[in-house]
């Protein structure tokens, strides 16, 4: 796991946070996956209604917007939806890899990468943001995302999810 520790000193403020949140997304994806894993896979592939329709799909749904933001900020060609047939647990696995890279990315970028604009010409919008930024809503994103897979287990009576809350891994989730 890419928890690297950030020495606040040598970063600027805004870089330093970029970090720790990527570091925090990954922490925060393994932390659910780890407790998605202690249930039947038959119930996290059952339908249910929500913006996505049950856990399987809110997970893929999640790695497939990292994999797009991860391609954005390395500047590549951007990354879109694609077919996926494996099971819940391949989620499992893609989704933790694309958490990682993200988090290893981040964690290599200078102050002045997550300070640098992208500019994204996409079929939905255009924009031209500073990297911080879309770092932010990537893990806004995941971040909301957790939440609905969070709710769709409550409803299927899973009742003892994991704290993954920012100021929770910051108290105790980093690895010192």
């Amino acid at each position: 796991m890419a928890t690297d520790i950030i020495d606040p000193p040598t970063t600027s403020p805004i870089t330093y946070l970029m970090k720790n949140y990527a570091n925090y997304n990954l922490w925060a994806n393994t932390t659910l996956i780890s407790w998605l894993k202690t249930k039947p896979a038959a119930s996290l592939e059952k339908e249910m209604p929500s913006s996505f329709a049950g856990i399987k799909l809110t997970l893929l749904h999640i790695w497939q917007t990292e994999r797009y933001w991860l391609s954005i900020l390395k500047k590549e060609k951007p990354v879109t939806q694609s077919e996926f047939n494996g099971s819940v647990y391949d989620v499992f696995d893609v989704l933790l890899k694309t958490s990682g890279e993200l988090a290893d990315y981040i964690n290599k970028m200078t102050d002045e990468n997550v300070q640098d604009k992208t500019l994204i010409e996409s079929q939905w919008f255009r924009c031209n943001f500073r990297n911080f930024e879309y770092i932010m809503h990537y893990a806004n994103h995941s971040t909301y995302h957790r939440g609905q897979v969070v709710t769709i287990g409550r409803n299927l009576g899973f009742t003892d999810a994991p704290m993954t809350d920012y100021n929770f891994y910051n108290i105790d989730g980093k690895e010192y």
